[in-house]
């Protein structure tokens, strides 16, 4: 006997006619002002409830040393996520910008001023971008110990498109100023 589909369930692209591909994405997050794990947990938390967005891994905590920031600014922690979505990466980008918004984000003229919280679009599938507002694959995140690790670590075989292999890449810019804190931890929920 074989089974037939039951004519009675409608999905979402049967009423809209459209077929929007499932796409692997790696956002990086990091905070340096603030309560910057609760800040971490609640930007997974967000990903997380967005429609259309799946978390498939987080990747341990890093402490890490800031990187072209203001003399001062203090340590960052930083992670990453991975995501499977059906999301188009300007509305993923949308998305992103909401996130850090909703946890008080300042943005000033002043380039890597400390933050709440920092959501970046690494990679969202294969989408390449150069508009002002959507860079893609991210143009530093080659150059990114605080990036490249935690991304190693969730996918040791991953490539950044244009710049190649995670795992060369982060052989080539070291760890320095990047360290593991085993005491923190970021969950699904």
């Amino acid at each position: 006997m074989t089974e037939t589909p039951n004519p009675h369930i409608i999905d979402a692209d049967t009423l809209t006619g459209e077929m929007r591909p499932i796409r692997r994405a790696v956002l990086a997050i990091g905070s340096n002002l603030g309560e910057r794990l609760a800040a971490l947990q609640g930007a997974v938390n967000a990903i997380a409830d967005t429609p259309d967005v799946w978390v498939t891994g987080v990747s341990p905590v890093y402490e890490t040393e800031p990187v072209g920031c203001p003399e001062g600014s203090e340590k960052f922690l930083n992670a990453v996520v991975l995501i499977d979505t059906t999301l188009a990466a300007n509305r993923l980008m949308d998305r992103a910008l909401a996130i850090e918004d909703a946890f008080e984000r300042e943005r000033t003229d002043v380039p890597n001023s400390p933050r709440t919280l920092d959501v970046d679009l690494v990679v969202v599938g294969d989408r390449r971008s150069d508009e002002p507002s959507l860079r893609l694959p991210h143009p530093r995140a080659k150059e990114r110990a605080f990036v490249l690790k935690p991304w190693f670590d969730l996918e040791p075989d991953a490539t950044l498109p244009e710049a190649g292999p995670i795992a060369e890449l982060l052989t080539a810019v070291g760890m320095d100023g990047v360290a593991l804190r085993d005491d923190l931890h970021l969950e699904v929920e």
